[in-house]
């Protein structure tokens, strides 16, 4: 499911039209990703955690090369699903 099928399928559930629906899922998006630029995790009851994730510096390969090369540390958005969420999809 893409972008403009989940705004269709937003639509359809609330019975509201789809420039709502595109408005509404872009806000949430939105700050979805303010609260994660400021450190903060979200965190959906049911659905799952967003949180930011550190991730160590490390030596990998030039795959070209298979010379050493250094990969720097970094920060990664993180999802981990909650129980409804899995019991749903299992």
């Amino acid at each position: 499911m893409n972008k403009s099928e989940l705004i269709d399928a937003v639509a359809a559930s609330a019975d509201i039209p789809k420039a709502v629906a595109g408005r509404a899922l872009d806000a949430v998006i939105e700050s979805i990703t303010g609260a994660l630029k400021s450190g903060d995790p979200v965190v959906l009851v049911g659905f799952g955690t967003f949180a930011v994730k550190e991730r160590a510096a490390r030596t990998g390969r030039n795959p070209q090369t298979g010379k050493p090369i250094e990969i720097e540390a970094a920060k990664i958005p993180g999802f981990k699903p909650g129980k409804a969420l899995k019991d749903a999809v299992n």
